[in-house]
């Protein structure tokens, strides 16, 4: 499948009924960090999931051979500017970049923006070591 790279965000939610419609509800992080305006209209594509088991919200290690999805937008020794947008459970900070891919920032503080080296590249995430926190 070829993702645009005009998509500003990828999640999973469920529809439900409401009245006289259904409703998607995009996350409150997707909004919080400038992806979506609230009042703004966007296209939505919705793709079949193969049941509830698949998705279990946590971030984790795919099979990047079988070729599924679109490659990771970084490889590894790339030098790149990113902005800290949230906090991992593990205290890490958090980055995203195109689609939405996550970059993993150890030391990385909310709202720091810092440049960093991907030391390691996986089909949904990488981690980033900063390389300069004065940017």
């Amino acid at each position: 499948m070829e993702i645009s790279e005009k998509l500003l965000c990828l999640f999973s939610a469920d529809v439900r009924e409401t009245d006289d419609s259904y409703v998607v509800e995009v996350p409150k992080r997707e909004v919080e960090t400038g992806t979506v305006d609230v009042g703004d209209t966007y296209r939505v594509a919705l793709i079949a999931g193969a049941g509830e088991d698949d998705y279990d919200g946590e971030i984790g290690e795919t099979n990047a051979e079988t070729g599924d999805g679109p490659q990771p937008p970084v490889e590894p020794g790339e030098m790149r500017y990113v902005e800290i947008e949230d906090i991992g459970k593990q205290g890490d900070g958090i980055a995203r970049v195109e689609r939405g891919y996550v970059i993993i920032v150890p030391g990385g503080d909310v709202g720091e923006r810092v440049k960093i080296e991907v030391t390691e590249v996986k089909s949904n995430f990488a981690v980033g070591e900063i390389v300069d926190e004065d940017v």
